[in-house]
């Protein structure tokens, strides 16, 4: 059986459902119960959420082969563009995951990555040997303080290890990075900066309050904050604007590097406020509740929602 995110079984034509946006990648689970214990995550060891949830997206399951099938099927009709292996850190599941690789690889062309916590050179090389273009390491925190206090683990190993990646394996790393988690924006965009230049992407994602999770009372991030650290990687990753060039008071942002009118042009057409991460990666809804607010758009954004992301940026 394989675990698909309610959008991905929505796009392979097994459940039905109205949406008015679908993702153009395959998101698939593997594993259950993780064995660390993010005090954000609903898959953590000691979170009482329901077990077929990550994040606010509900993850049916479905046969393998059944769900590999459809998956050629909806890629060779142009309806999905990558296909994204989400690896529970439980028993067997980076086993799975390579066995699912190898057999999605071996039958499409479709491009594939996998977000893993994977702690070794030789299992990354392993899984981009099996077909993987892209593995994600995920930091989710800013900085070691963040860190400490809402994963388990180590910071300083978890950086090491994906600096170490990074340079072996140029152009194929990316990283998650959660806002909201109670990050200054002047850590946030620090550490954004290294992994620009490190060339490991990163996918912003927005702090959300799951039930059952250590923070179900924790508020998502304000709006502004989250606009002007989508802005900021934008400007950052375009090469346009540096970490070092900017201006932060007590933490907050308070201008770019640039005028005023340079940077609103730059970022006019609306790409900085849409779901950012590894290539045709949209995540519709991953953070959002549908008539809600929008963290990350998962389409280009209308003329309307271009000048309002830019009003949200509050500078």
């Amino acid at each position: 059986m394989i675990k698909c995110s309610a959008g991905t079984a929505k796009v392979l034509g097994f459940k039905d459902f109205r949406t008015d946006a679908l993702p153009t990648t395959a998101y698939l689970m593997t594993g259950e119960r993780c064995t660390h214990d993010c005090s954000f995550c609903s898959q953590a060891r000691n979170s009482s959420a329901k077990s077929d949830l990550l994040s606010r997206v509900t993850w049916p399951s479905y046969g393998k082969q059944y769900t590999i099938d459809g998956i050629i099927t909806a890629f060779a009709a142009n309806k999905l563009k990558r296909a994204c292996f989400q690896v529970v850190n439980s028993q067997d599941s980076l086993k799975e995951t390579r066995e699912l690789l190898q057999e999605l690889h071996g039958e499409s062309s479709i491009p594939l990555c996998v977000s893993s916590a994977v702690e070794t050179l030789e299992s990354v090389r392993e899984l981009i040997g099996l077909g993987a273009d892209r593995i994600s390491i995920a930091l989710d925190a800013a900085c070691e303080r963040v860190f400490s206090e809402h994963k388990s683990g180590s910071w300083n190993n978890r950086y090491e290890f994906l600096t170490k990646a990074a340079e072996a394996f140029p152009g194929r790393i990316a990283t998650h990075l959660v806002v909201g988690l109670g990050e200054t924006e002047e850590e946030m965009h620090k550490t954004i900066q290294e992994m620009v230049n490190l060339k490991v992407s990163v996918a912003l994602f927005a702090f959300t309050p799951i039930r059952g999770t250590k923070l179900e009372k924790r508020l998502p991030p304000a709006l502004d904050h989250y606009r002007r650290i989508q802005a900021a990687r934008y400007l950052m990753v375009k090469g346009l604007d540096q970490f070092e060039q900017m201006t932060f008071s007590e933490g907050k942002l308070t201008a770019f590097g640039l005028e005023r009118e340079r940077w609103l042009s730059f970022l006019a057409d609306g790409e900085a406020f849409r779901t950012s991460g590894c290539p045709d990666c949209n995540r519709p809804y991953y953070n959002e509740k549908p008539g809600g607010v929008i963290y990350n758009y998962p389409r280009p954004l209308t003329e309307k929602q271009c000048r309002r992301a830019l009003a949200e940026i509050g500078l």
